[in-house]
C-alpha cells in the first residue's frame, strides 16, 4: 500500500481538498481542508473518507484531520425606529437579490416578538443542532435562515425578558452558518435589548435604516440611526420603503405617506441614500406567499436588486 494508491482510493468529493497523506505503520494520516463546508457536510466528508481508507488492504488505523479557514464573515444589522415600515420584508428581499448575485448569504430574524422571515423565505422547518450548536435552515432561495419563528409553535406568545431575549439572540448569532459570508439581522423595532445586545457582543460592520417617508416615522428612524452611530456601528445608508403607489387600474402614482423624506432626511444628516421602494400590492402578495419579488425578474423585484448591489459594494469597499 503506498500514499498514491490512498489518494486514489478517495471519494471524489475529497479530490483537491486532501492536502496530505502519510502512511506509517498501518497507519494513514491525512489532512483535509474543509474550508467552505457546513459542519455536517464536513463530517460526512470525513466519514466517507474514513471508510474508504479502512478498506484498503493494510490499513489499520485511519487519521483525519480537518482543517478550515476561518471565514470572514461581515454583520449587517436593518434596523428602523418604529414597526410597520417594512423592515423585515426588506430584509429577506436583500438576502435574495445578494445570494442571486452570487453572495452567500444568512439571516438572522433577531424579532423574538414578531419573527416573519420564515413565512417571508418560506423556511419554517425547525432547525437541526448538533454539538448544541444550532445548524441554519437552507431556504429554496440559496438564503440560511434562523429564527424564533421556527423554534416556537406558531401563534405561540414569546413573553421574556431582557436576559432571555439576550441569549436567544446568542445561539441563533453563534449558530453555525459554514461559508455565509453577510448575516443580515433583522431587529426589531426601536432601540432595545436586542439592539444593545447586538451592538455589545456582536459588532455589526454597518447598519441600514429603514423608514417610511412620513414626518413621524423619519423622526422615529434618526433615533435609531443615532443609536448605532454613538455605538460607533457605521450606517451603510438609508432606505425609503412604501414610496409611492400606483394605482393597478388608471396608473396614476400617488403618495399616501408622502415622497422623498428619506432622501432628503439622509442627505440632512451626511448619510448615503441606499434607494427607495414603491409601495405595491404585488410585493405584500408575494411576500405573504414566501416568494420574496428578489427572486424573480419582475418589476417589483428591481428596486431590492439596486439596494442590494449598493449594499454588497459598500462591504467590497471595506464600508468607505
Amino acid at each position: 500500500m503506498t500514499e498514491q494508491e490512498i489518494r486514489e482510493a478517495l471519494p471524489t468529493q475529497a479530490v483537491g481538498r486532501v492536502k496530505s497523506v502519510t502512511l506509517k505503520d498501518g497507519t494513514a494520516t491525512l489532512v483535509v481542508d474543509a474550508s467552505g463546508l457546513a459542519r455536517g457536510e464536513a463530517d460526512a466528508l470525513e466519514a466517507e473518507i474514513r471508510a474508504r481508507v479502512a478498506s484498503l488492504e493494510g490499513i489499520g488505523t485511519v487519521r483525519v484531520a480537518l482543517m478550515a479557514e476561518k471565514v470572514s464573515r461581515k454583520i449587517v444589522a436593518v434596523g428602523s425606529g418604529k414597526g410597520g415600515v417594512g423592515k423585515s420584508t426588506l430584509t429577506a428581499n436583500l438576502a435574495v437579490a445578494l445570494a442571486r448575485a452570487g453572495r452567500k448569504v444568512g439571516v438572522v430574524d433577531a424579532d423574538v416578538y414578531g419573527p416573519s422571515q420564515p413565512m417571508l423565505l418560506d423556511a419554517e422547518s425547525r432547525p437541526q443542532a448538533r454539538d448544541q450548536t444550532l445548524l441554519p435552515v437552507e431556504s429554496k432561495f440559496g438564503v440560511k435562515l434562523l429564527s424564533m419563528g421556527q423554534l416556537v409553535e406558531p401563534g405561540r406568545a414569546i413573553a421574556w425578558r431582557g436576559p432571555m431575549v439576550g441569549s436567544a439572540l446568542g445561539q441563533l448569532m453563534e449558530a453555525d452558518w459554514g461559508d455565509a459570508e453577510i448575516l443580515l439581522v433583522d431587529l426589531p423595532p426601536g432601540t432595545g435589548d436586542v439592539q444593545l445586545t447586538m451592538l455589545q457582543k456582536f459588532r455589526p460592520a454597518g447598519a441600514v435604516i429603514v423608514t417610511t417617508p412620513q414626518d413621524l416615522a423619519l423622526i422615529d428612524a434618526t433615533r435609531a440611526l443615532n443609536l448605532f452611530k454613538q455605538a460607533g456601528v457605521p450606517i451603510i445608508g438609508m432606505v425609503e420603503n412604501m414610496a409611492g403607489y400606483v394605482c393597478p387600474h388608471c396608473g396614476e402614482v400617488s403618495d399616501p405617506f408622502g415622497s422623498g423624506g428619506a432622501e432628503a432626511a439622509a442627505r440632512a444628516l451626511g448619510e448615503d441614500f441606499l434607494g427607495r421602494v414603491p409601495l405595491a400590492t404585488e410585493i405584500r402578495i408575494a411576500s405573504d406567499a414566501g416568494q420574496p419579488p428578489a427572486a424573480s425578474e419582475a418589476a417589483e423585484g428591481r428596486a431590492f436588486g439596486v439596494i442590494a448591489r449598493r449594499l454588497a459594494e459598500w462591504l467590497d469597499r471595506g464600508g468607505d
